[in-house]
């Protein structure tokens, strides 16, 4: 059995694969007397500046502002409440519009007046007036459900009370809408 040796590890050539070893002398560690102290001067010297600019800046603005200096900060004008407007539930009401054409002219999601026009045969018994305005159409009648007399009924999304004064005047007049 023979072993093969390396030539950087063989002995004839003089060299070894681990270098020998070399003593350190012992020594005691060094300390340097006041360098923490002299660390927080030198930070504390930085921040003098930065201080100094910021008590200048601050006399500048108490000055243009009229000479008032104070530690709190500074209060808010009373403001106005701005009240919200109050979410209005709105209802469904059905509505008979006497032009049966006019509400052909009509989809969901429109905007209307209804219009409430005396039911007399004279026409002289009161004046027309408005009942709603701005009410969204929800639903309208399909092709051919109109009522023999040509009136048809329409949806209307409204505030309860305009669906109150929409019901009373749908039966003391003709109603009528117009596209807004």
């Amino acid at each position: 059995m023979t072993t093969s040796t390396s030539p950087s590890l063989s002995p004839s050539l003089g060299r070894s694969p681990v270098p020998e070893t070399c003593g350190v002398p012992r020594f005691e560690p060094l300390r340097v007397r006041g360098g923490r102290q002299r660390l927080r001067r030198a930070l504390r010297r930085r921040r003098r500046a930065p201080a100094a600019i910021l008590a200048m800046s601050a006399a500048a603005l108490a000055v243009a502002g009229g000479g008032e200096v104070s530690a709190d900060p500074p209060t808010r004008p009373a403001v106005k409440e701005q009240r919200r407007p109050v979410a209005v539930r709105l209802v469904s009401a059905p509505v008979r519009i006497a032009d049966a054409a006019t509400v052909r002219l009509l989809r969901p999601g429109d905007r209307v007046d209804v219009i409430a026009a005396p039911n007399s045969p004279m026409g002289g018994a009161g004046a027309a007036r408005v009942v709603a305005t701005g009410a969204r159409v929800a639903e309208v009648p399909r092709t051919g459900e109109t009522r023999s007399d040509g009136g048809a009924l329409i949806v209307l999304s409204v505030p309860r009370s305009t669906a109150t004064a929409l019901a009373g005047a749908g039966v003391t007049s003709q109603l009528a809408v117009t596209l807004c």
